[in-house]
């Protein structure tokens, strides 16, 4: 049950960069206990595709615009790399979105 009293996270990871399905779900629990360290509720994590890249992606800046999401969780800048250039897609999505990444070192 999400916590309403509480800012929203949400999170962004390539499925590719995984070795299974488990290991995906690892990351997605990680980025919640990290979360609920910083006071946060976890929200939904984008997991992209490489077939569908970047749906995931756009669904990512859609929410974050619809809910005024201040901070999305990224276990590290090469899972970008689907979307463009890690850093040039860091500094389009802050300017347009208004959010920032956050590295939770969850690989």
């Amino acid at each position: 049950m999400t916590d309403f009293t509480r800012p929203l996270l949400l999170g962004y990871a390539r499925r590719d960069l995984y070795l299974s399905s488990r290991h995906v779900q690892r990351v997605k629990q990680e980025f919640a206990d990290l979360a609920k360290l910083e006071g946060h509720t976890m929200g939904t994590v984008y997991v992209e595709d490489p077939d569908t890249s970047p749906a995931a992606f756009d669904a990512l800046v859609e929410s974050v615009n619809r809910y005024e999401i201040t901070t999305v969780l990224l276990p590290e800048w090469r899972h970008l790399a689907l979307v463009g250039d890690p850093m040039v897609v860091k500094q389009r999505f802050e300017r347009a979105t208004g959010a920032r990444f956050l590295l939770s070192d969850a690989t």
